[in-house]
């Protein structure tokens, strides 16, 4: 079979990553890093595109590579509104619904839009998006809150939640779609996942919502006292939405949001950090029980995943913890590039069918 050539385009608010892969095999890889003083210049996220798509082109120019001959081009895909799991083929109204932002302005909204632009200009080239944070899955039961007018969203680590599911399926010999796992990634935001036959029939809203707590993210915080601080004249909006995410979790308690600091401090022994290093591994350990009463207890494995995935104390608590549910696997790190290089060869070889955004 051919080795079909692709370029994954992966930008994030301070850098945007590009990798190149021939088939599996992955040929280039490099983080464009973007200063402050660079990114401060524009007025928003969809003014950074021509600047962005520019710096991918002169950094594949300079590493010899050939920008002409992509067989696809994969874009991250961005705040667009919620969809099913899947590769989609950027179109005209997908381009419309990354400019806008429609769930919110991100960086990733350039994925698609840079990978269209770039394979409009190469011979049959195609341009896709893969597993955006925006899929939804979640059955009906798990969209009702105590109040109609707040409905739980699904935003969560679909790219990455999706790949280690369909990893571990692989390795014991079964489909995605023929087993019940429960999948946590925990990096900035955590999310753990119920997937029930191929479909994350409930997740927490790692971005903004509730769940655990995350280095950068406050997950589930008491209502009454949530309302209490919005009200108090101590907090602006925009400070609100920093104590949700950006400043809550770690930051909050402990002043960084480096895991591997917070892991080397509670091992040498501090009291204090000990304390919020188990509770964040607890509120991970009670969510993955709920994912199990989701799955009423047909579970076929719990993955670990995403950068504390690498922290031995939080995967012994957990295991700990919840290990009798059902085996835990431990995929450290994540691999983004892959996983969208992945989904984009599925549907070059005829292996996926590719959706349609409408």
């Amino acid at each position: 079979m051919d080795k079909k050539k692709i370029l994954v385009i992966n930008p994030g608010s301070t850098s945007t990553k590009i990798a190149v892969y021939r088939g599996e095999e992955s040929v280039f890889l490099k983080t464009l890093r973007h200063s402050s003083e660079e990114i401060g210049q524009f007025e928003n996220i969809a003014s950074q595109f021509e600047f962005r798509k520019e710096t991918i082109i002169k950094e594949l120019l300079e590493a010899d590579i050939e920008i002409d001959d992509f067989d696809a081009i994969v874009g991250r895909g961005g705040m667009v509104k919620p969809i099913a799991s899947g590769v989609y083929e950027v179109n005209e109204v997908l381009k419309a619904d990354l400019r806008k932002g429609v769930l919110g302005q991100h960086a990733s909204n350039l994925g698609g839009l840079i990978a269209d632009d770039m394979a409009k200009n190469i011979d049959e080239a195609r341009a896709f998006i893969a597993d955006p944070v925006v899929v939804d899955e979640l059955q009906d039961v798990a969209r009702v809150t105590g109040h109609p007018e707040m409905p739980r969203r699904s935003i969560f680590h679909a790219l990455n939640q999706k790949a280690v599911a369909k990893r571990f399926a692989k390795e014991i010999e079964k489909k995605y779609e023929d087993i019940n796992v429960i999948v946590a990634h925990l990096g900035g935001g955590i999310s753990v996942g119920a997937h029930l036959n191929g479909k994350v029939v409930d997740v927490n809203n790692a971005l903004d919502g509730y769940g655990p707590f995350s280095p950068e993210r406050a997950g589930t915080l008491p209502t009454g006292a949530l309302i209490d601080a919005c009200y108090s004249g101590k907090y602006s909006y925009e400070e609100m939405r920093k104590i949700v995410n950006g400043k809550g979790g770690l930051v909050a308690h402990l002043g960084t949001n480096q895991a591997h600091e917070v892991e080397k401090k509670a091992a040498e022994g501090d009291e204090h950090f000990k304390l919020i290093h188990s509770a964040m591994s607890y509120q991970i350990g009670k969510t993955i029980g709920g994912c199990a009463a989701v799955l009423k207890g047909k579970v076929d494995g719990i993955i670990i995943t995403g950068g504390i995935a690498y922290d031995k104390i939080v995967i012994e608590y957990l295991k700990d913890m919840v290990g009798w549910i059902a085996p835990v696997k431990v995929y450290p790190g994540e691999d983004e590039m892959w996983a969208l290089a992945e989904n984009g060869l599925a549907v070059l070889n005829g292996e996926v069918q590719c959706k349609t955004y409408e």
